[in-house]
Parts: C-alpha cells; structure tokens; sequence
C-alpha cells in the first residue's frame, strides 16, 4: 500500500464505521449520505483486502482485521486532531464561552456551587451547561462535545486524560426522630429500613435487584464481606432525592460524606458515621485529547481543581 496514493480520509470513515458499526448511523456522524459512506466502506474494503464489517445475527461485527486496526486508527487521528487544535490566548474575563460538564448530582451539588462562585468572579460572561450522566456517551467526551465529565468511574478508555478531584467517606443520614439513634450499631443498622442510591458512569440505567450484590456498590459489598445484607426498601439514582426521603421517614441513607454534609445545619438531621468499614470512593474528572491542549480548557481544569482544593 502506497500511503502518499491514500484518501486519508478513508481513516475518518473507518474509524467513524468500527464505532457504530452501522453505516447509516456512520454517515449521520460525518454528516454525509449514506450512498457516500457505503462507497467508502467498498474503498476500504478493496484498500484493505478486508470485510472490514460483517453483516450477522447481532448486526454488523467488525473482522478481527478491523479490531487490530480500531485503536491504532483511533490513536493516529486523536493525535492528528490535537496537534491541529487552534492554540490561542485565553482571557477568561471577557470569554462568553459554554462549558459543558457531565455530573452526577453528588459532585453537581457538592462542587459546582463553590466553582460557580470562582467563575462569577473570574469569568463573568461564561456559562455552565451540566448535564447528568445519562444524558451523554463516553463517545460524547471523546470527540469534545463534553468539556469535562466528573463522577465515579468503575473503568475508563485509556484515551482519555483524568485527575482526581477528591477522595469521600460515607456517612449515615438520619432523621433524629429515628428509633435506630436509641442504639447506633450494626445490628440495629442491619435491622432498619434504607435507601440505596447510586449512579456511576455513563447510560441509562436499569432496574436494581437487592439479591444482585455486585451490581449494589460499596456499601452493600462492604457489608457482604462481613456476610451481612441490609434492608433495602428504596432504589434511587438522585442523593437528593435521598436524603429529602432521609428528613421525611424513618429510612437511613448512607452516602457519600461531601453529600451527607449538605444537611449539617438541618436540626432534624443527624450525620453519624457508619458501624461498619466502608472503601473510600473517588471522584475524578476526565476529558478529551482533544481538549487537552486547548487554553481555556487548561485554565477551567485548573479552576476546578484549585475549587476542590480549597474544599479540601
């Protein structure tokens, strides 16, 4: 293969094409016909001396051919893209710019008030858009249609850049009026009714099975170590929803403590620590190569991490 005789932007399509696999759905994101897509597949495909995608039960699948070339294709564009991003100055004073976050309402409500304060100061034409988890895609914050995305991530393309905002405990959020303060153990814990709340990475959710352990998270697998299960009676995906169900009925909510804090000056509440060893969690934030090298996306991570620094 002749490299300097090669459309390079049949990359594009390919990589475009192993993402989707579907080549209606590849045309819409190049924003092209799918007649235009399909003539560039038969390219690759006659370039490659591959299928490249092969039509089966389960839609199209890519060839192993195609899965060895994914990454390295995926690699060589990023890097592409990055190098030919725009370097300009950045002056935050006078820049209308939108930065769009992805957060769960945990590190919405729990960092971006305090960052909306730095903002209003240093920034005062620029506006935040925050949008929850399952309102984008990792493919979202790949291509730098998301600026930033912050919350608790089991596992993470390694394409992506990353820092750790902050390290959280957890606490018990109970209503003082809550029998179960009478006598705060693990077996007076174990026999309460809870809410379980939780809602990591990116998609829509699904419906939760208390039997289902592993799907429960930290504080059900902290509590299976020591081969006890609690209560659960309410499954929600919102800490504010909650904790608002925490001040209203006699359910303990444990949850992380930045959280749990937000109802520290509420004398109907009580915060006590949990009676059982619970992993600290960690909250990150990542972003697009893309994005890495552009100036006011340095300076608006710096803010965020100088933010959670001074809340630390």
């Amino acid at each position: 293969m002749n490299i300097n005789k090669m459309d390079l932007n049949l990359l594009v399509y390919l990589d475009v094409l192993l993402r989707e696999k579907n080549v209606t759905r590849a045309a819409n994101q190049l924003n092209i016909t799918q007649p235009a897509m399909s003539n560039g597949l038969k390219r690759l495909r006659d370039l490659l001396n591959d299928p490249i995608l092969v039509r089966t039960s389960d839609g199209m699948v890519p060839t192993e051919r195609a899965r060895e070339l994914a990454p390295v294709v995926r690699g060589v564009l990023l890097t592409l893209e990055e190098t030919l991003q725009p370097n300009k100055d950045f002056e935050p004073s006078q820049s209308r710019r939108v930065f769009r976050i992805m957060a769960s309402d945990y590190a919405a409500s729990t960092l971006i008030p305090a960052l909306l304060k730095k903002l209003r100061v240093q920034a005062p034409y620029t506006s935040l858009d925050i949008m929850t988890p399952s309102d984008v895609t990792f493919h979202d914050v790949e291509n730098g249609k998301v600026d930033m995305a912050i919350n608790r991530f089991d596992q993470l393309p390694q394409s992506f850049h990353q820092k750790t905002v902050w390290r959280d405990s957890f606490s018990c959020l109970i209503n003082r009026q809550n029998p179960v303060l009478q006598q705060f153990n693990l077996d007076s814990y174990l026999k309460a009714q809870h809410i379980w709340v939780s809602k990591t990475g990116f998609g829509v959710g699904v419906g939760m099975d208390p039997k289902d352990v592993q799907k429960l998270g930290w504080v059900d697998e902290a509590l299976a170590k020591l081969g006890k299960q609690r209560n659960i009676t309410v499954f929600t995906r919102n800490y504010h929803v909650a904790m608002h169900l925490a001040v209203g009925i006699d359910l303990i909510a444990t949850l992380p403590s930045r959280a749990a804090k937000l109802y520290e000056n509420d004398p109907a509440m009580a915060i006590m620590d949990p009676p059982f060893a619970i992993p600290s969690i960690e909250l990150k934030m990542i972003w697009s190569p893309l994005l890495h090298q552009d100036a006011s996306h340095i300076w608006f991570r710096r803010l965020i991490v100088e933010t959670a620094d001074e809340l630390n």
